[in-house]
């Protein structure tokens, strides 16, 4: 009986919709190497820009480029080492890596983007710079804005199709995805389009009224727009390094399976905490149908956790039997 037990077919969770759609980062992997491209093309060419215009936004938007070229690195690092299998010491495996990996992405943006930008903002306000070749400064911020566009429709294909699966915003769903590199990217490009646009009027500016000071707050501009990015990043990692737990919905969808599952009279506790990008472990409390012994119970409650560990996105499961006395959940507690 027990060898039949453990032949019956996985247990199906419904974990598959867009932020557990599969444990396969290849669109991560894309949107981060299409990030890491453009970035280092455009941080090369503000540099020069920056150089020969003067421009104090424009060294803020170099300075913008080389941080997000940068944190490309954190976050390859970051989907490479969270994909370890698991060993004995770390039987859940490496996911939470990536948040260590973007928090440290999200640190370099706020002090090589943020604090470079501001500081030299405020020192431009203080040692005006005279400003030229305004031209090649449009010219490198109008191709910017071109290739951080396109860097922005990747993660945009990557991101809407999620969304509209979990029925989220794109910004919620940007906001609570498990992919940190994802939501990293999706967040560095829209700075920079916001950027490149206060960069261009600080540089307008500057050659229409003569004064570096427009130029200078505008490069103090991107510097907050940055850090306000910085640290939203920096809070979201926090969070999922401390435990996130799953969606709500996705919370629902499961509670609902287990208790369609012959097996599973009763469930009277239940989290789903993720652990990792599109990687949850399950934490329940069941009363199983039937009066089984102690010994047999004992076996059927580790036949359904191998189960539900087979299922996409789980990598662990641990079930305990309910008390008598426990309330029942119900889908949508």
């Amino acid at each position: 009986m027990e060898e039949a037990g453990r032949h019956q077919d996985v247990v199906t969770l419904p974990l598959t919709p867009g932020d557990f759609a599969s444990d396969d980062n290849t669109d991560s992997t894309v949107t981060v190497a299409v990030a890491f491209l453009v970035n280092l093309v455009i941080a090369v060419a503000k540099s020069v820009a920056a150089v020969l215009t003067g421009s104090a936004s424009m060294v803020a938007e170099a300075a913008h480029s080389w941080a997000d070229a940068g944190n490309e690195i954190f976050l390859v690092v970051a989907n490479r080492r969270s994909r370890r299998p698991p060993e004995p010491a770390h039987p859940h495996g490496f996911g939470r890596e990536a948040y260590v990996w973007s928090l440290f992405a999200a640190l370099g943006l706020f002090i090589a983007g943020a604090a470079v930008s501001v500081t030299h903002g405020l020192q431009e306000l203080l040692h005006p710079e005279i400003a030229g070749d305004y031209l090649i400064g449009y010219l490198v911020l109008a191709v910017s804005f071109v290739l951080e566009g396109t860097s922005f429709l990747q993660s945009l294909r990557q991101a809407a199709p999620e969304a509209r699966s979990m029925e989220r915003d794109l910004i919620e769903h940007v906001l609570a995805t498990s992919d940190p590199t994802l939501r990293a990217v999706f967040a560095e490009d829209a700075a920079a389009l916001g950027g490149l646009a206060i960069a261009a009027t600080g540089l307008g500016l500057h050659q229409f009224t003569g004064s570096s000071v427009p130029d200078a707050i505008c490069s103090i501009l991107v510097g907050l727009l940055l850090g306000v990015v910085a640290v939203v990043l920096i809070n979201r990692n926090r969070r999922f390094l401390i435990g996130e737990e799953a969606d709500p919905r996705v919370r629902s969808a499961t509670l609902r399976s287990l208790l369609d599952m012959p097996e599973v009279a009763r469930v009277t506790y239940l989290r789903l905490e993720i652990i990792g990008p599109r990687m949850l472990t399950v934490v329940g409390d069941v009363d199983l149908a039937g009066d089984d012994v102690e010994s047999h119970l004992a076996v059927r409650l580790r036949d359904l956790e191998a189960r539900i560990s087979a299922s996409p996105a789980v990598v662990g499961a641990v079930l305990s039997l309910s008390a008598p006395d426990e309330a029942s959940l119900l889908p949508g507690d």
